[in-house]
């Protein structure tokens, strides 16, 4: 998987060359169930529909086969569409293509556990923080200190937040790779011993292996003040924006987030976002 944050210039390239074959699937959700009155007014790219762009990141979001979504977005973007008396309308795109389909006004809203990040930020609008995508070390042991790791052979995958100053700590015991497949094959044959990924991908790569979340240690910033998620919306829809605001705040305080974050094999945890802040 390629980290979150690399696919800014991506997308806006995508854009430049339009995203053909982007068409929204028919929608898998619920009907919406009679004299339902929404929580808020906004306008969507399809009357009585929310259009969600996305590809496939399981768990964070994946089409099913009857065209709808699942997955920890899934949840949270089908509670919002209940409150709000919309279907979900997934639109599965290529990966670079999902942020111009809403910047572009051919969806309402991106899922796909997005970082918040300041090149997004001037093209899309950028809800508050949903989630954190945590670092993660993978292992046979359960390690989760960046101590442990010294004198053994550790891979990651170039461009998490985490790769300069981890690099910087274990010096030759870190090996990065361009992707993610090439360092969990290493580490099937024994090339290397430990990962470092992101909590939510590793347990799909590295089934039999133990994966938990690093403590914090001030060597390896990203350990610190891991990114925060969330869901971009075109900047000329504030008042989706706002509504999708005042969901994710209401799910944080009922614990229902966190509830989702569970289900789906993720810390709950990763709901205590802090404050807003932008990756740089």
């Amino acid at each position: 998987m390629k980290p979150r944050a690399l696919l800014a210039g991506l997308a806006l390239a995508a854009l430049a060359v339009g995203t053909a074959g982007c068409a929204p699937a028919a929608s898998g959700g619920a009907s919406v169930p009679k004299g339902c009155k929404p929580a808020d007014t906004f306008s969507t790219v399809a009357p009585g529909t929310l259009t969600v762009s996305l590809y496939s990141l399981p768990p964070f979001v994946a089409p099913t086969n009857d065209g709808g979504i699942e997955g920890v977005d899934a949840d949270i973007l089908e509670s919002f569409a209940a409150k709000e008396c919309l279907t979900i309308t997934p639109a599965p795109v290529a990966t670079a293509a999902v942020i111009p389909a809403v910047q572009g006004g051919r969806a309402d809203v991106a899922a796909g556990a997005w970082w918040r990040s300041a090149d997004r930020a001037k093209v899309v609008a950028l809800t508050e923080p949903v989630y954190l995508d945590e670092m993660a070390v993978v292992s046979s042991e359960g390690l989760d200190e960046l101590s442990q790791l010294r004198g053994k052979r550790v891979g990651t995958v170039d461009g998490y937040l985490w790769v300069k100053d981890a690099k910087a700590y274990l010096q030759d015991g870190l090996k990065v790779y361009k992707s993610a497949n090439d360092m969990y094959q290493d580490l099937k044959v024994g090339r290397i011993t430990i990962a470092l990924d992101g909590y939510g991908d590793a347990p799909l790569h590295a089934p039999d292996r133990k994966v938990k979340v690093i403590k914090p240690d001030p060597a390896v910033a990203a350990s610190l003040r891991p990114p925060q998620t969330c869901y971009p919306v075109s900047l000329e829809n504030a008042k989706l924006l706002d509504a999708l605001n005042t969901h994710i705040s209401e799910m944080k305080g009922s614990g229902e987030l966190k509830k989702i974050l569970k289900k789906h094999g993720l810390p709950g945890s990763s709901a205590d976002t802090g404050d807003a802040w932008l990756v740089k």
